[in-house]
């Protein structure tokens, strides 16, 4: 048993310990790492209790499955619990029915890029978050995630070019509100 206190464990070392169904192990990966997965899942979801539902799923599924992992050096263990947060949110989604049709809502115009240094992180997260729920899944999947169109169409189970007329309108709707936000708070 490694006998240093459990924050100062390397990536590796909390693979191995949680690899071997360490408690300690199992502890740490989730303080380690719950803050970043709920900010992730809230992305998509946007739904406090969805979120939480979703992430006790996830550690359950992991610790279950945790023999699946294969630790490709520093940051690699971040990167796979994420995919599966992504992976179980879009599920989510689509049970849900929250993807919404690009063609069932209005066109938004566009014009450049708002100047988004002057909104706080907290409200631009916010701003993302009220997005309609299939052009923020897309938005989030092509900017966080950065997957190509082609890939997010398969996965969504939608046209390439339906993902990137989702990306624009998101883009649109994005920037009318952090325009009015620097408008009246500028």
């Amino acid at each position: 048993m490694d006998s240093r206190p459990a924050n100062s464990l390397t990536e590796r070392d909390l693979v191995r310990l949680v690899g071997d169904g360490d408690p300690r192990g199992q502890r740490e990966l989730y303080l380690r790492y719950a803050g970043y997965l709920t900010a992730v899942a809230y992305r998509y979801l946007g739904d406090e209790d969805s979120v939480k539902d979703l992430l006790q799923d996830v550690f359950i599924k992991v610790f279950e499955h945790f023999n699946k992992f294969r630790y490709r050096g520093e940051g690699s263990l971040k990167a796979w619990l994420s995919k599966i947060v992504v992976n179980d949110s879009l599920r989510e989604l689509r049970a849900s029915k929250h993807l919404v049709a690009v063609e069932s809502i209005p066109e938004e115009p566009f014009d450049e890029d708002p100047e988004i240094g002057k909104v706080p992180m907290e409200v631009l997260q916010n701003m993302i978050s009220q997005l309609p729920d299939g052009y923020r899944t897309v938005f989030n999947l092509y900017v966080f995630e950065r997957m190509p169109h082609k890939e997010i169409a398969s996965l969504l189970g939608i046209k390439e070019n339906s993902s990137a007329s989702q990306l624009l309108r998101a883009k649109a709707l994005l920037s009318r509100e952090i325009k009015d936000y620097i408008r009246n708070n500028g």
